[in-house]
């Protein structure tokens, strides 16, 4: 007999019944080195959980890396401090126009999968102060579980490109498109607050050009109504928005101070 085949007859398995607490009994599997038993096998139904489970928690750790090295690289990404806490259920939809406005939120964070393979583009347009950047808030803090989130100004935006214009910048133009392109989601604020000069509406649509070429859902944060929207970005930047584009409107009175002017 041959070295491999003394190997083989030297090492065997074997069976048992095994009970599982969660799953009742299963036949439980071991290997043998010769008469010493190496290991038993655990409940099947357990380790196929565990290991679905563990799957999941990877791509969760994958995706936080991901938003991670995201808000490093872009020092200006991220939620502002004053919005972190504002989640769908601090909302307060006290009219049939605001509740639309949750339900609308509220269906678009829910089925981002939908949103994210669509390209959707979801428009918030009213006053300061009708809530436009809780809502975007909610739907950010529901995603970023399994997806990048990116929210900024539009102003910021365009000076991330404008940076790359220096000599010595770290990046080229290119690559911050790039990194713009690739969120998940991109949530732009305060757009139309710009002087509207014709190198930020250039900047503006290299960003909504890149993510509507790519199919990349965003929000556009605004308080400038249709027209003014598109005489800010210009036709071509609001042809875009126009395919596969959501317009909610905020149309009801700012509800900043109104706790302290019921104090009063």
């Amino acid at each position: 007999m041959d070295v491999s085949s003394k190997a083989a007859s030297y090492i065997s398995t074997t069976q048992r019944s095994a009970q599982c607490d969660s799953h009742g009994a299963y036949d439980s599997t071991a290997t043998l080195l010769g008469t010493k038993v190496m290991h038993w096998s655990a409940c099947p139904h357990c380790v196929r959980q565990a290991n679905v489970a563990s799957r999941a928690s990877l791509a969760q750790q994958a995706v936080a890396e991901r938003q991670r090295r995201l808000e490093t690289r872009l020092n200006q990404a991220g939620i502002p401090l004053r919005f972190r806490e504002k989640d769908f259920a601090s909302f307060v939809a006290d009219t049939d126009d605001k509740e639309k406005a949750l339900s609308a939120a509220m269906e678009f964070a829910h089925h981002f999968a939908h949103h994210r393979s669509t390209g959707t583009t979801m428009v918030f347009s009213g006053m300061p102060g009708t809530g436009k950047s809780h809502l975007a808030t909610a739907i950010a803090r529901h995603v970023m579980g399994k997806h990048t989130v990116m929210y900024t100004s539009a102003i910021d935006a365009v000076r991330m490109i404008r940076d790359t214009w220096r000599r010595d910048a770290p990046q080229s133009e290119t690559q911050i498109l790039q990194v713009l392109a690739d969120i998940d989601l991109l949530i732009l604020d305060e757009v139309g607050m710009q002087y509207g000069s014709e190198s930020e509406q250039i900047s503006l649509f290299d960003i909504i050009d890149k993510r509507y070429r790519n199919v990349m859902p965003s929000i556009l944060i605004t308080n400038q109504n249709r027209h003014g929207l598109r005489q800010f970005l210009g036709d071509r930047s609001f042809d875009r928005l126009r395919e596969n584009s959501i317009w909610q409107s905020f149309d009801w009175a700012s509800q900043r101070g109104q706790v302290m002017n019921l104090a009063i």
